[in-house]
């Protein structure tokens, strides 16, 4: 008799391959979050890279809980509340990007601003949960890859969630390594100013992306 355990894990893992190939192409393609965090590794390092990924990442995970009891499907049924909070996501983005731009503009100011140094984990987590393209990962690429009538959607759901949370978790990681190689520190204040610059630059496109995808 076959090893019907067996062949279910294999089928679950191929689940998990498949969903993984379809969520990658997202996750690497230039969005709010990852230019976040790729403006906030090239003005202050690594570590406010690092940081803000651990924030987005949380946000990632609220959604997760949301799709687990239904409330994210309920926002998505609602264009009012769904424009609501995209266009709040937006406004936040700009006033982030006018910070690192007003800073950029600031030639005899070698500091970052107070208000740029601290907090990048929840401007992260502000910045994915008010990120409505995180939300449709949840309610239209998740739903495709679980299967109703073996029930327990709740754990698949919560599986899938950790597998796209994983994901981007490498993913933006990565780009804090790999851009806060040319953060401030050593620089002279020109070349501060001009990274300061290109990350207000960044976000703001991360808004403009936002705005046009509605």
């Amino acid at each position: 008799m076959p090893d019907l355990s067996m062949y279910s894990f294999s089928m679950n893992t191929y689940t998990l391959f498949l969903f993984s190939l379809t969520v990658l192409p997202l996750v690497c393609t230039p969005g709010p979050d990852i230019l976040f965090i790729a403006s906030q590794a090239m003005s202050m390092g690594r570590a406010a890279g690092l940081e803000a990924t651990v924030g987005v990442l949380l946000g990632y995970a609220v959604y997760a809980l949301l799709v687990a009891i239904g409330l994210a499907t309920l926002i998505a049924s609602s264009p009012m509340l769904f424009e609501t909070i995209r266009w709040i996501g937006i406004v936040y983005l700009v006033y982030l990007a006018s910070k690192l731009l007003r800073a950029a503009l600031k030639a005899d100011d070698l500091a970052v601003p107070t208000a740029i140094e601290k907090n990048q984990f929840y401007k992260g987590f502000l910045t994915s949960l008010l990120n409505p393209k995180g939300m449709m990962v949840y309610i239209a690429i998740l739903p495709q890859f679980m299967d109703q009538q073996s029930g327990n959607t709740s754990l698949q759901a919560f599986v899938l969630s950790a597998v796209f949370i994983f994901w981007c978790g490498v993913i933006y990681s990565a780009t804090s390594f790999g851009l806060g190689k040319v953060s401030k520190g050593g620089l002279s204040a020109r070349r501060r100013r001009q990274i300061d610059g290109t990350a207000g630059m960044m976000v703001l496109i991360a808004a403009v992306v936002m705005a046009v995808a509605g």
